[in-house]
């Protein structure tokens, strides 16, 4: 998860939502300890929709931003994800969603790129922590090319993993209008 927190701080992300579900919230928690340094809104939503709205305001306003959740909270999110998808995103707008393959920390099981298919969102779906990192700053990237949000799905086998991640310097990206 700090290697998705990594790539979205790398690609400039300006406002973070989330709502606390293994594996996803220790990006969110991640990006929490650096967020007054770097200047990023960083919040916990009351729920999944919350957060993926305040992501979506964000990414219609030009900025970059990024929503976490699990692989349940993908469920919660289907129709703004949708709307968000259709009625598209000026600025970068990347969904971080864990998937419990396994069901080793939650009551079930569900893969979140059956849900980003069903929305017509694209999902990536790195392999390895240094992929996450790049998968992630490059979805920001791919977001604001096709005008939609773009998924970064993940495993908590994964998210839990520690490994070493090459880093890059933080990019400066100009607010979109």
């Amino acid at each position: 998860y700090e290697a998705v927190a990594r790539g979205a701080l790398e690609a400039d992300v300006k406002v973070v939502a989330g709502f606390p579900g293994t594996p996803s919230s220790g990006c969110l928690e991640a990006l929490t300890t650096v967020a007054k340094d770097e200047n990023i809104h960083v919040e916990w939503a009351t729920n999944e929709r919350v957060a993926l709205e305040v992501a979506w305001g964000a990414a219609m306003d030009g900025q970059r931003s990024l929503c976490t959740m699990n692989h349940l909270g993908m469920n919660v999110v289907m129709d703004c994800l949708k709307y968000s998808n259709n009625y598209g995103v000026t600025g970068g707008m990347v969904v971080f969603a864990g998937d419990d393959v396994g069901a080793n920390t939650s009551a079930i099981e569900s893969d979140s790129r059956v849900l980003a298919t069903a929305a017509d969102v694209p999902v990536l779906c790195p392999s390895t922590a240094q992929e996450a990192k790049e998968m992630t700053k490059y979805a920001f990237e791919l977001s604001e090319e096709l005008g939609c949000p773009v998924v970064v799905r993940s495993v908590c086998q994964l998210m839990m993993a520690q490994t070493v991640v090459s880093v890059d310097a933080r990019e400066t990206v100009p607010h979109k209008s």
